[in-house]
């Protein structure tokens, strides 16, 4: 009996010792008309596991400079980040919780992507749902490369919601 209950009780207090898991989620935004244009971007948080590291940012692909020069062809191009009151007006569409190792696959190819040379932006053919559908596909999500909603974040966004049905709000 005394062994009964020395094994009950290690075993309740394993649960309590035992760390919480760690994981980074990427959500997927987009953000509408407003004081910008559209715009899509996506949004890591939480914990790398294997380093503890705290993980809080977001990124998307645009335009160093949003002028009519981005009608006429391509134009140099930004990864860049935005703030808390921005995403506070963007709508979240989907998240994906990222392994370690997809983690570090993602920083990979948005360094990839702020290291594109030359005039990288082109709001026809390497945009920001360029870069979020890219992003979409690296976490192994389906995605249309052949979409007509290229130029509408959001509206792409849920077409990717729609090739993944198990992907929630």
């Amino acid at each position: 009996m005394f062994r009964y209950w020395s094994l009950l009780i290690v075993a309740i207090f394993s649960q309590f010792s035992t760390p919480a898991r760690a994981e980074v989620v990427a959500t997927f935004y987009s953000h509408d008309f407003g004081d910008h244009f559209p715009h899509a971007f996506v949004k890591l948080k939480g914990t790398v596991g294997s380093t503890g590291e705290a993980v809080d940012t977001n990124f998307g692909f645009t335009a160093v400079n949003v002028s009519p020069a981005i009608l006429m062809g391509s134009v140099k191009g930004v990864v860049e980040t935005k703030d808390a009151k921005y995403i506070a007006a963007s709508n979240p569409h989907f998240s994906v919780k990222l392994s370690d190792a997809e983690y570090h696959r993602f920083m990979a190819f948005v360094e990839k992507w702020r290291t594109l040379p030359g005039k990288s932006y082109n709001l026809g053919k390497r945009n920001c749902v360029h870069f979020a559908m890219e992003a979409a596909a690296l976490l192994g999500l389906s995605v249309n490369r052949q979409s007509r909603y290229f130029k509408k974040p959001k509206t792409f966004l849920l077409e990717v919601m729609g090739l993944n049905k198990s992907l929630k709000p």
